[in-house]
């Protein structure tokens, strides 16, 4: 049995590793290619960069769908989300409460909550087929024009540091971090398949809890070094838009190509799940910021530990659902 382990979870390991790695070479490629060619800061920041912290689960979303795992492509996008708010944001709010800007109130929640609606009508059935994944994957450009036009228009937005790389070395971080994110995610997703096969649990779950993590591991390093270096007012933004990419790109990829159908949980328990955590992540933000104006307080307005213990247990809670199930 052991013997049967150990090659899955060295590939598993070993396709961590590489994600990690080459999606913060591809972002750096791709950010400096685009700045160089006149693309202003801001919109790489919504565009490029909110698509690197999510590149992991997209490129590991395409090596399953063509592996016909689909179960593991949907259940890591729906378990990263989970992952993202029930770990990473609870993390770092424990760390350094989150500070709530208006825009995202504004702009970002309701965006996602319209997105989390949206994939929740064509996950109903249990089963995204190709029209399906054409909506989410059109809305995607629609979502992202909607903030970014907006962003525009909110002078305190911060915009992210790009790398100094010429032309060259730029395309070749650009290419080399594609080609490893492509290796590293196939590796990945082979362990994951023969693992899931080993231990006699569904693919579905593997992608839920093992590939979920640890394909978010890039968006908790991230919001944890920048929060304790003082620099976590961007963490929910990132958050909320590495939520939306999950659900209209990875979510998308293996609706494109012909799969089984999936088991009914994944609705009814995963989707649940994850559209109450997102649920109680913006009610927490609309009232901390609604009674912290209503006490003229309204630059304090923060995403803080209790929120954050709140989102850890919902995050805890879920797992133990998920294995007691």
């Amino acid at each position: 049995m052991l013997l049967d382990l150990w090659l899955p979870l060295i590939a598993i390991a070993g396709g961590f590793v590489g994600l990690l790695w080459s999606a913060d070479r591809f972002v750096a490629g791709s950010a400096a290619l685009a700045y160089n060619l006149g693309v202003s800061k801001l919109v790489i920041g919504l565009t490029i960069v909110s698509f690197g912290t999510s590149a992991p689960e997209i490129v590991v979303s395409f090596s399953a769908s063509f592996a016909q795992a689909g179960e593991l492509a949907v259940g890591n996008a729906l378990g990263s989300n989970l992952a993202n708010m029930g770990l990473v944001l609870a993390v770092t709010a424990l760390i350094a409460p989150l500070a709530i800007h208006r825009h995202l109130l504004r702009n970002e929640i309701p965006v996602l909550l319209l997105v989390t609606a949206l994939a929740g009508v064509l996950l109903y059935d249990a089963r995204l087929v190709f029209w399906e994944g054409l909506i989410l994957l059109l809305a995607l450009p629609l979502a992202l024009g909607f903030l970014t036009w907006n962003r525009r228009q909110d002078r305190t937005e911060q915009t992210p540091d790009i790398p100094g790389l010429g032309n060259v070395a730029a395309g070749v971080w650009f290419l080399v971090g594609l080609a490893v994110l492509i290796a590293a995610s196939e590796a990945l997703v082979w362990g994951a398949s023969e693992l899931a096969l080993s231990l006699g649990v569904t693919p579905l779950v593997v992608g839920l809890t093992v590939i979920a993590v640890g394909t978010s591991l890039p968006e908790l390093a991230a919001s944890v070094t920048s929060a304790l270096k003082g620099h976590q007012d961007m963490a929910i933004g990132n958050i909320v838009g590495s939520n939306v990419f999950n659900l209209l790109a990875v979510m998308a990829i293996p609706a494109l190509i012909p799969q089984a159908p999936m088991e009914s949980a994944v609705f009814w328990r995963d989707f649940a799940a994850m559209g109450i955590m997102t649920a109680i992540l913006a009610a927490a933000l609309v009232l901390d910021y609604a009674l912290r104006r209503r006490q003229g307080r309204v630059r304090q307005a923060c995403l803080g530990r209790s929120i954050g213990v709140l989102l850890l247990l919902g995050y805890i809670g879920y797992y133990a659902w998920l294995m007691l199930g």
